[in-house]
């Protein structure tokens, strides 16, 4: 579990920060060299380097070179975790708000009930 928590640390942390969102969403359409992922960034290579090592080391990213060219490609399987634990939270917060949909539903019938009830003693 502990190791669990780790990994999604990690991914959290990854997209935490714009820049490394920016590069995720680019390779989302497909591989990219380093030129052209960085060349939306107003920042100096060695600075986006940063952000492509901290990808790679957490798993999201891989890249290989070619020639002189270094391309980048999503490593899709590792946002798995992210997906499950995003669904289960999903499931823990509607069955939340399902509860309180039926508390606020019988506290109306409650007080629709309890109206009529006045109004019947009034008569």
């Amino acid at each position: 579990m502990e190791n669990h928590s780790r990994q999604l640390d990690d991914l959290f942390q990854a997209l935490a920060d714009p820049t490394r969102r920016a590069v995720l969403g680019r390779l989302g359409h497909g591989p990219a060299s380093i030129g052209d992922l960085a060349a939306p960034f107003d920042m100096a290579l060695p600075s986006f380097m940063k952000h492509i090592r901290f990808l790679e080391e957490r798993g999201l990213i891989r890249t290989r070179k070619e020639g002189r060219v270094r391309t980048c490609m999503l490593e899709r399987a590792r946002f798995a975790m992210l997906e499950l634990w995003l669904s289960e939270q999903r499931a823990i917060w509607e069955a939340r708000t399902d509860r309180l949909e039926q508390l606020v539903l019988a506290k109306q019938e409650f007080l629709r009930t309890q109206q009529k009830e006045e109004q019947g003693r009034r008569r």
